[in-house]
């Protein structure tokens, strides 16, 4: 069951002058708890999240190509035949060694053979561990600051989807209190009707009226009861998509606060200042601007040599075998230079240099958007407030035309016509009133969204990428 409570004690509207714009989710404590449980709990703002956190795992990704690389290598080979490689040591010494042999008189230099042995050895180990450690490397250093700005653009995406999903409870909030207070006056009229047919059938009876304001009351009757059907269904809808932002049930009660309209005087241009200032979506741009020029950075600086630093240690051996005669120690400095790749990386900067200036004209345009929305939403709200205003006189006077018109009628002395006149016109004037004050609010939403400056709840934001 929905429970209503009021902030103030009118039912009416009460102007209040102030000199800064009032947030929605200031004014009402229970809107303001509904938007941080839509905050946690929608599943459009936990898929950002889960964006973001794709994105923060890419950027500790890229700052890894910062360490060492350190890799454990083990190699075991049984070869058969190849190549045999043929030394001619005996061709080379042999004469040297019959000339030793005749000078000494002696047989202590013995003729050799020459010598056979395969490229391959039968059977060989080589266990190591390399390490690889970018010196400098252009490419890694503007990775990863283009990783970093893919994160940071994708945190102002969580700020720029809240802000539009605060916006979007908010309108759905008051979307269905709209829809409750006209079931209330439906449920109300319908009262009215009921009565009005009850007098309607007593003055009949005492020969004051005709049959024909009996059958015209109870058609009145069928139409307000029409109306009252159109609203219940209303307010099934605007209760379910509201609950659907928080992902609740669809039908779990919703509390509602009747707040006081409060006009706010900010002027236009304080408004255009701020949207200026907060939208998330100049800031994204600036962002990918700023990526771009370390895109046009990494393609320029790949004509740069990179320098790596490589040490090898292990062991090798026919046999497995790991002492201080079968270690082994390589340490390596390695320069590489692409020297030229036919003018690709050159045509990558130009493009890179075209997407920027790209970029640069969207900033502008997205600027005037942005302006242009402040400024139909300021004088949206504007005509919101004064409809309201004018809502409120309407339903007063109306009141008061219905409760003499309807004294008379009771006497006898006024026609039915005219009671249902006046009854129909104090219950449009009480429409429009509930109409009209959901839709300031709605509008002032929007106004704040637009210069987003919509209150985020800070231990939500502070758990918050």
């Amino acid at each position: 069951m929905t429970k209503i409570m009021l902030l103030s004690g009118m039912t009416g509207v009460m102007l209040c002058i102030v000199t800064i714009p009032t947030m929605v989710s200031a004014q009402n404590p229970v809107l303001d708890q509904y938007i941080s449980e839509g905050i946690r709990s929608n599943l459009g703002l936990k898929q950002k999240k889960l964006d973001y956190a794709m994105n923060l795992s890419a950027l500790k990704e890229a700052k890894g190509l910062f360490f060492p690389e350190v890799s454990l290598q083990a190699r075991y080979t049984v070869a058969r035949g190849g190549r045999v490689i043929s030394m001619p040591v005996g061709d080379m010494l042999n004469p040297v060694y019959t000339t030793l042999n005749l000078l000494t008189a002696s047989d202590l230099f013995p003729q050799i053979e020459n010598e056979e042995f395969r490229f391959y050895r039968p059977r060989e180990h080589e266990t190591k561990v390399s390490v690889v450690q970018p010196i400098f490397n252009a490419e890694i250093i503007h990775n990863y600051r283009i990783r970093k700005k893919q994160t940071e653009i994708a945190g102002i995406d969580i700020e720029r989807y809240r802000r539009e999903l605060m916006e979007e409870i908010t309108r759905a909030y008051y979307d269905y209190q709209k829809a409750w207070n006209l079931v209330r006056l439906a449920d109300t009229t319908c009262q009215l009707v009921r009565e009005n047919l009850r007098v309607s059938r007593s003055l009949f009876e005492n020969d004051k009226v005709t049959i024909d304001a009996v059958y015209r009351s109870e058609s009145e009757l069928g139409k307000v009861e029409t109306e009252q059907a159109r609203a219940n269904n209303l307010l099934h809808a605007s209760r379910a998509y509201f609950n659907f932002l928080l992902n609740r049930s669809t039908d779990a009660p919703i509390e509602l606060v009747e707040e006081i309209p409060v006009p706010v005087t900010l002027s236009l241009e304080e408004a255009s200042a701020a949207a200026l200032e907060h939208r998330e979506e100049l800031r994204q741009l600036e962002q990918y601007r700023q990526m771009n020029q370390q895109v046009v950075a990494l393609h320029r600086d790949k004509r740069m040599p990179g320098l790596f630093g490589s040490l090898d240690y292990g062991f090798q051996g026919e046999e497995y075998s790991f002492t201080e005669e079968d270690d082994f120690l390589l340490a390596s400095l390695v320069l590489r230079w692409d020297l030229f790749q036919g003018n690709a990386n050159r045509q990558k900067v130009q493009q890179a240099r075209i997407e920027g200036e790209k970029l640069k004209e969207l900033q502008e345009e997205i600027r005037q958007q942005i302006l242009l929305e402040v400024i139909n939403q300021y004088y949206a709200l504007r005509v919101a407030y004064e409809s309201m205003v004018s809502a409120g006189k309407q339903k007063r006077s109306a009141t008061r035309a219905y409760e003499l018109i309807r004294r008379k009628y009771t006497e006898g002395i006024t026609p039915l016509l005219e009671l249902l006149d006046a009854q129909t016109s104090m219950t449009g004037a009480a429409a429009n009133l509930i109409i009209a004050r959901c839709d300031y609010f709605s509008r002032l939403a929007e106004l704040e969204s637009a210069m987003g400056t919509i209150r985020i709840d800070h231990e939500i934001k502070k758990h918050d990428p």
